[in-house]
């Protein structure tokens, strides 16, 4: 097999540790800049545009003017209630490096795959003994597609167990690619209604329903929903998505993911206006219900995970 490209740049904005959730045992978490998708939910909206950005903390801001002096594009204004004008900002981050207080942070870095792995490495007898391993997450990581590969390539080398979060919004060619050295994708299914998928992630659905059954008959499958208030948390929503999930194989279970605002605060320091504001979480009463349905396929459903 030719050889890994540990010189191989990916952008990456977090590398979380210690994860309960996304895959079986404890598991690492590389996140990815990039994603075709604008979901109206995104909790990760620093995710969404693939080169690195500043996000503003106003309340930790000090006023000590030092980024005014490190900014050469004139791109920081005290007028600015956002303080960054996101069309003069080259994300070069100067104005973070001189921060005192993390106001300004840059979200998004340039690292090799191996400078990725050697972060992973600090955690590997952790993977071994809970059945861990790693996720790539995102953003979207099949949009960094030879990164995500050789990444993965990587990790299968060292034994750790792989997964994946997908949308599916990308080509076969690349799932051929990519998805042998997965062990297991978790794959979002929004709604199977094109035109509602279109209104509320920006994109139509019928590459990504495509491309989730040929991400199934390559490698372990779960799909997970997010109940979205307003979109698809009715049965009929939930019912298509059940019956789809019966062309595609390897499906292990379906989970349910409750709507949450936590990452409504990103928005702002990006920039930005939450497009969900105000939408007020499910009741308990109403996802167990939405469970059930799914239930009557004979396919296992949890809530979270």
């Amino acid at each position: 097999m030719e050889k890994i490209e540990y010189d191989l740049e990916g952008t990456v904005f977090n590398i979380q540790r210690y994860s309960l959730h996304d895959g079986p045992g404890i598991r690492t978490i590389p996140f990815l800049k990039g994603c075709p998708l604008a979901c109206k939910w995104c909790s990760n909206p620093e995710s969404q545009k693939p080169q690195p950005e500043i996000m503003y903390q106003k309340s930790n801001c000090i006023h000590c003017g030092k980024c005014f002096e490190a900014c050469r594009y004139g791109a920081l204004s005290k007028e600015n209630p956002y303080m960054v004008d996101r069309d003069r900002c080259v994300a070069c981050g100067a104005c973070a490096e001189v921060c005192p207080t993390n106001a300004l942070v840059l979200k998004g870095k340039k690292m090799t795959v191996w400078e990725v792995i050697h972060e992973l490495q600090k955690d590997e007898n952790i993977y071994r003994r809970s059945d861990g391993g790693i996720t790539l997450s995102g953003g979207e990581s099949l949009s960094q597609p030879k990164f995500t590969r050789e990444l993965l390539r990587a990790c299968k080398e060292r034994g750790w167990h792989t997964a994946i979060e997908t949308t599916g919004m990308t080509t076969k060619e690349i799932i051929e690619s990519v998805m042998p050295f997965v062990d297991l994708a978790l794959t979002d299914i929004k709604i199977i209604d094109p035109s509602i998928h279109k209104k509320v992630t920006g994109v139509d659905n019928q590459i990504i329903l495509e491309n989730l059954i040929r991400i199934s008959n390559l490698t372990k499958t779960i799909v997970r929903i997010p109940v979205i208030p307003n979109v698809n948390d009715n049965i009929e929503a939930i019912r298509e998505i059940a019956e789809f999930t019966k062309l595609m194989k390897n499906i292990n279970e379906i989970h349910l993911l409750p709507y949450h605002n936590f990452g409504e605060n990103k928005y702002n320091l990006l920039g930005r206006i939450y497009p969900l504001h105000g939408v007020k979480e499910l009741p308990k009463d109403k996802i167990n219900l939405l469970k059930q349905e799914i239930e009557k396929f004979d396919i296992a459903c949890q809530i979270g995970g």
